[in-house]
């Protein structure tokens, strides 16, 4: 399955914390990330993740277009509701395409933890028939 991970700054450390706690799931499938978040989370893991550009710069789009493409199953976006973002139009256009394109979206850890055992109990085999 191909899972993109993304975290704007405030959740960065927490995104790093999910990711060593399931290192051993995250480590079955093909990783991308945006930049800042997918070297942070290499760093502390030794995962192997495509990094695209920082979100700001153009990685969420980047993997919007992946999403557009069928290539993506999985997104885990930890959100910092609390602070605006001058990208918000890019945020916003990534859920979108999650709503548009059916992938599961977690924006927040509860909703990751969810997806993630989900992923580990073979819960998103329909996603190999797309």
């Amino acid at each position: 399955m191909n899972i993109a991970l993304i975290a704007h700054d405030a959740k960065k450390k927490l995104m790093q914390n999910f990711c060593i706690a399931y290192r051993g799931i995250l480590s079955k499938h093909m990783l991308y990330a945006t930049g800042t978040t997918g070297r942070l989370i290499e760093e502390v893991t030794n995962l192997t993740i495509h990094k695209y550009l920082a979100g700001h710069l153009g990685g969420e789009q980047q993997i919007g277009v992946q999403i557009e493409h069928n290539q993506i199953d999985l997104v885990i976006f930890l959100r910092d509701p609390l602070t605006p973002k001058s990208h918000e139009l890019d945020v916003n256009n990534l859920v979108r395409l999650c709503d548009m394109h059916n992938i599961p979206l977690a924006t927040n850890l509860a909703s990751a933890e969810l997806l993630i055992k989900s992923l580990e109990r073979g819960e998103f085999e329909w996603r190999e028939y797309k």
